[in-house]
């Protein structure tokens, strides 16, 4: 069948960002989403209602879609993994470039610096994911250009889409990889009034921008699909439309100023799924997914098969001509991938569901789910399910068939000891998941509403607290910590300071101890140990000023104040670019 192919069709993937399972309009669960062009996709093609990432946090799931492999396998577990790992792996990018492609990559990275994504297969990089300087070695129109910052001459998804039409443009009569990866509806919410006016009525803010910014993804995907028509490229064109995980609700979905908690709910919904961003449960980890081939795979298709992001490389690469060329050869399906080709399945010659069992393991949790039982695990809980029956998982059947989970346990067990490093966790829970785990899988006791913060970061000139509150009064900032005996900080992004950087800070503290000051610099994923400073604190009714001088030789766009437990009054907080 594959041999038949006459081209090595164009391949394109979206990638939207804590894009929760509700927020697309074919799947009809709620009434405010306007989805026009990918509900349009979708009737093109496939509707994957049980399409899931592989991990519920941005890098980890981002490393197993591009490699095709399960990123524990390269220790490539959460957010703060080293990237070692998945340097030494190659991406469908340089697979598909071996193959001829010609590559692109708009918009998030997430996995190392920026302006080294062409070592990872990518002949093209337009990586704007805010309203900042980027990475870039092509314009906005799709020309050459060395790579370097590029400032913004569009909002951060309109630029991603328009660039990646132009490269329709430029290699229409040549095969493309595109890998088009929103920062949307991911924080901060930054939606442009445009947007956000498309959206009237009342409705927490919060809920209007990530309609708003899932609105401009739409039009994004509308303007490249309508490129690929006009250039008579829609049926030699397979789409994959995916998020890299549930939407982040914060258990409360609290509407608190869109300036105020950049790490709050991002306003998308995983309705009618059980669980948010980082829990293995349905909410978190089962996503928008959609496929498209029209000619090729037959439309308006519900598939209710499991399929995960892993399939991607390997449908990538499978679908190559056979005997095209020499280079052809070099795509053939790889053995070392993890996924499974979905054309087969999707055109209908292959029956049978792709995956005997999908696996995952994050941080202290792990999972496997096989046909309709999934069984899920986090810390010394144990979960057990019919999605047939129970896709919310509401219904813990474990103590009902503990052959059952006994059996999937097993299978888990063995999987995961293939992984590096070995285990079904890689430590104990956290309190934050411990809460999410009580809540949503317990069914205890909803905590009470968290409240809003008093102040706006407008009002506290764009500083915010953590582990506590941050209120301007009487031209003071007062910061309150949540527990007292826990230490809090206060932090402020979107920066755009040349170093070296001098930051004056005139404040009483509640308690005697170190406090410090900490830098992230442009293209850093991270705080990274060696760029922090600290300074003596003492409890006193005096006012102390520290003068610390940040020896950036590059530009600082995040800054976190750390301080002892007990909270602090600021009179003063100065950072001055420059000597």
């Amino acid at each position: 069948m594959l041999s038949a192919f006459a081209a090595k069709p164009n391949i394109i993937v979206f990638y939207t960002d804590d894009h929760g399972h509700a927020d697309l309009g074919i799947h009809g669960v709620v009434k405010d989403i306007k989805t026009p062009n990918l509900d349009a996709l979708a009737r093109s093609g496939v509707v994957a209602t049980h399409g899931y990432s592989t991990a519920p946090q941005c890098v980890p799931s981002r490393g197993g879609l591009m490699t095709g492999r399960f990123q524990g396998r390269f220790d490539l577990d959460n957010n703060g993994s080293a990237l070692d790992g998945f340097n030494k792996q190659t991406t469908i990018a340089t697979r598909l470039q071996n193959a001829g492609y010609a590559t692109a990559q708009f918009g998030k990275w997430h996995l190392g610096p920026t302006e080294a994504i062409t070592k990872h297969g990518f002949k093209h990089v337009f990586s704007q994911n805010a309203q900042r300087a980027f990475s870039a070695n092509i314009t906005l129109d799709g020309q050459d250009r060395p790579m370097s910052d590029l400032p913004p001459s569009e909002y951060h998804l309109d630029g991603c889409s328009k660039a990646a039409a132009a490269i329709i443009e430029r290699y229409k009569d040549q095969p493309f990889f595109l890998y088009v990866a929103y920062r949307g509806p991911h924080t901060p919410l930054d939606a442009p009034k445009r947007y956000m006016d498309r959206f009237p009525g009342e409705m927490p803010e919060r809920r209007r921008a990530a309609l708003a910014m899932l609105s401009a993804i739409d039009d994004g995907v509308g303007l490249i699909t309508s490129t690929l028509k006009k250039h008579g490229l829609t049926e030699k064109t397979l789409i994959f439309f995916i998020g890299d995980n549930g939407a982040p609700l914060k258990i409360h979905k609290v509407d608190s100023p869109l300036q105020g908690d950049a790490g709050g709910w991002d306003g998308s919904l995983n309705t009618p799924l059980n669980g948010e961003k980082g829990m293995l449960a349905e909410g978190g980890m089962s996503t928008p997914f959609l496929i498209a081939w029209p000619g090729t795979i037959p439309g308006g298709q519900v598939y209710e098969h499991p399929v995960s992001a892993l399939d991607v490389a390997a449908t990538a690469v499978g679908v190559q001509p056979l005997g095209d060329s020499e280079n052809s050869a070099k795509a053939s399906t790889p053995t070392d991938l993890d996924g499974v080709n979905l054309l087969p399945h999707l055109t209908g010659e292959n029956k049978a569901p792709p995956h005997d069992a999908l696996y995952w393991r994050w941080m202290a949790q792990s999972a496997i789910r096989e046909g309709n039982w999934k069984l899920l695990r986090g810390g010394n809980r144990e979960y057990l399910y019919d999605l047939a029956t129970d896709r919310e998982e509401k219904h813990n059947l474990a103590a009902k068939h503990p052959e059952i989970a006994t059996r999937l346990r097993a299978k888990l067990k063995t999987w995961a000891d293939g992984l590096t490093p070995p285990g079904m966790a890689l430590g104990p829970m956290a309190a934050t998941w411990n809460d999410y785990f009580d809540h949503y899988l317990e069914g205890k006791t909803k905590a009470p509403p968290v409240e809003a913060p008093a102040s706006t970061a407008s009002e506290t000139q764009g500083w915010e607290a953590r582990n506590g509150k941050l209120t301007a009064k009487d031209g003071l900032f007062i910061l309150t910590p949540d527990k007292a005996d826990k230490p809090t900080f206060i932090t402020k992004s979107n920066l755009k300071l040349a170093g070296p950087v001098t930051a004056k800070l005139t404040l009483k503290t509640a308690a005697t101890g170190e406090g410090a000051i900490a830098w992230r610099l442009d293209g850093d994923k991270d705080f990274l140990p060696v760029n922090r400073l600290t300074f003596p604190l003492q409890a006193t009714a005096d006012w102390q000023t520290h003068t610390l001088e940040i020896p950036a030789t590059g530009r600082v766009i995040h800054v976190r104040v750390h301080l002892p437990t007990g909270g602090a009054e600021f009179r003063e907080i100065e950072l001055k670019a420059g000597r």
